[in-house]
């Protein structure tokens, strides 16, 4: 006779099942065999992929299991400014490559000091991916510090449509009026008066 606290356990494996079944990892081991398993791979492996079974349900750990870990381990962050070309060119390759970013658009001193924090100076475009830096837009550079992260290389990720940050609207300071404005000889823009000879 199967009793309730064998028919719960039957239900609590059956479940565990379901949910590790839900998650392949793809990887290639040191000689070269592709393996497919429900668990993950060890540290050595190369070109891993993890991947849901098609119906199970969509999620952000559907992304290749070597991009979470790039992610987490080295997560990239991109200051630019408003109307910068390189910062233009830097963003299209982070794009293309469908690395995700954050940007940091630096248009005032809290974006100023931030920038400085992060890169040790003021030069934009900058990327940080994890503790690496590169102060300037130089597409091999930037390439080989994606590759050093671990980020998949080019091609295997579909591309991003991330833009450039809207611009902060101007603040709505009014104009002083003609009866605030400050007035008197030392005024500012008052003609100045040379002293009389007597």
């Amino acid at each position: 006779m199967i009793t309730g606290r064998a028919i719960f356990a039957l239900l609590l494996a059956c479940a565990a099942g379901v949910t590790s079944a839900q998650i392949i990892y793809r990887w290639t081991d040191e000689r070269g065999n592709v393996h497919a398993t429900d668990t993950p791979p060890p540290p050595g492996a190369r070109n891993v992929q993890k991947q849901r079974p098609a119906g199970a349900p969509q999620g952000a750990d559907n992304e290749p299991y070597a991009l979470q870990l790039a992610r987490k381990n080295a997560p990239v962050t991109f200051f630019s400014t408003p109307g910068c070309e390189p910062c233009n060119a830097a963003r299209k390759l982070l794009n293309a490559r469908g690395v995700p970013f954050r940007e940091v658009s630096v248009v005032d001193d809290k974006q100023v000091e931030e920038l400085k924090a992060a890169v040790g100076g003021n030069a934009v475009p900058s990327l940080v991916v994890g503790s690496r830096v590169q102060q300037g837009f130089e597409e091999q550079t930037y390439q080989g510090l994606l590759d050093a992260a671990g980020y998949p290389k080019a091609g295997v990720l579909p591309p991003r449509k991330q833009g450039e940050p809207q611009a902060p609207a101007p603040s709505e300071t009014p104009a002083p009026s003609a009866e605030q404005a400050p007035t008197g000889p030392y005024a500012p823009g008052a003609p100045r008066q040379r002293p009389q000879k007597k």
